[in-house]
């Protein structure tokens, strides 16, 4: 789960780091009271991406009438970066925030690392860029420091990223603190990152986290309900809000096929033999190993809202699932929604046979897979494509 940066900036706030002065509008004629005494000041559309300075999601203005300006140009903007996508997000919020005479920056974050799936704390002397591009075409100005998820953070690593960073004084003293209270936030909250960017030395010689973002762990919200309150659908695709409230794990994607497949790995699996016969998966769909029919029915309603969809291939592999009970929720959905799409369905594993008898015997037009294989090129037949 995403949090707006406004959000974020509460919770350093919280974790003891230091973070400018700010205040949230969500209107213009709220910007521009606000902005009384408290220019200059830089205002930051609050959309769920970064890139936004370099999209026009970001400006300064040094007095009340500039406030004006920028907010109108603000609210209501579609702001396009590389990580919204072409259809962008709608600018509903803008956080005015303090402005900060900056003298130097970095980039620090901690995220889990994927070989490990230990966190690690990464950093880097060049703030205010992208990170990506940084590891791509200069890996050598990174530095990854492992963090134990039993000791916590050392301050030891504070040294190795200060020495790194080219820190000196009562700077160094500051990582110290900004890094420890970054990694508790991290552990704490549950989160998979934790990012400032940039971290910047200021014009009185600070250390002042001019950027949030926080990302947590949906699985994990369960134990945060604070956490979870911050969510704001209006950020988020509306199928993928709408499975998260259902118990699902939905990802849209830009293909035909619908997938409803059960386990995290089946469902990659799935999308790699539809690619491999030449075709697009429209979503990443697991409905999980206890899925009731009810489940299977949402599922059904979250593939059917895709207008691209144009055939759905079900692939179930019964072990904790029974699939009699897929093929319950299959029929019941088919039935309900007056499905008219190809739906090609396989069933093996725990009451796979009694699944299959109750989809033969329900007189819908059901295309039986004998495997993955099979169910994959008959998908990606019925969607139109070549085999």
């Amino acid at each position: 789960m995403k949090i707006h940066e406004y959000q974020a900036v509460n919770l350093f706030k919280e974790y003891g780091l230091p973070v400018p002065e700010g205040k949230l509008a969500e209107s213009e004629e709220e910007a521009v009271k606000l902005s009384e005494g408290f220019t200059p000041c830089v205002l930051k559309a609050q959309v769920h991406s970064g890139g936004r300075g370099k999209a026009g999601g970001v400006k300064a203005a040094r007095n009340t009438e500039e406030v004006r300006d920028a907010a109108e140009k603000l609210f209501g903007m579609r702001l396009v970066t590389r990580q919204t996508g072409p259809e962008g997000k709608i600018v509903r919020k803008v956080l005015l925030s303090e402005t900060v005479d900056v003298v130097r920056e970095f980039y620090v974050s901690i995220t889990t690392d994927n070989e490990s799936g230990n966190p690690v704390l990464m950093m880097s002397s060049d703030g205010g860029t992208e990170i990506e591009e940084t590891a791509k075409l200069h890996p050598e100005k990174i530095l990854r420091i492992p963090v134990s998820v039993t000791e916590g953070y050392k301050n030891y690593q504070g040294i190795l990223a200060a020495d790194f960073l080219g820190l000196e004084g009562e700077n160094r003293k500051e990582l110290q603190s900004v890094l420890k209270g970054l990694v508790r936030l991290y552990g704490e909250k549950d989160c998979s990152l934790a990012e400032i960017n940039p971290l910047v030395i200021d014009g009185n010689g600070k250390l002042m986290c001019l950027d949030a973002k926080i990302n947590f762990d949906d699985n994990a919200l369960f134990r945060h309900p604070e956490i979870a309150e911050l969510r704001d659908p209006q950020e988020e695709d509306p199928r993928e809000y709408e499975a998260s409230q259902t118990g699902l794990n939905y990802i849209h994607l830009n293909g035909n096929i619908g997938c409803l497949v059960n386990g995290a790995g089946l469902a990659m699996a799935t999308m790699d033999e539809i690619h491999a016969y030449g075709g697009e998966p429209a979503n990443f769909l697991d409905v999980g190993g206890s899925a009731t029919s009810e489940k299977v029915k949402a599922a059904f309603r979250l593939l059917l809202s895709d207008k691209n969809v144009r055939a759905i291939f079900v692939n179930i592999f019964g072990g904790i699932m029974h699939c009699d009970t897929i093929a319950e929720g299959i029929i019941r959905a088919v039935s309900e929604t007056k499905l008219e799409l190809p739906l090609i369905v396989r069933l093996e594993g725990t009451n796979s046979e009694e699944g299959r008898k109750m989809l033969r015997e329900s007189g819908l037009a059901i295309i039986p897979a004998e495997d993955m294989k099979d169910g994959a090129i008959k998908a990606v037949k019925a969607a139109g494509g070549r085999v």
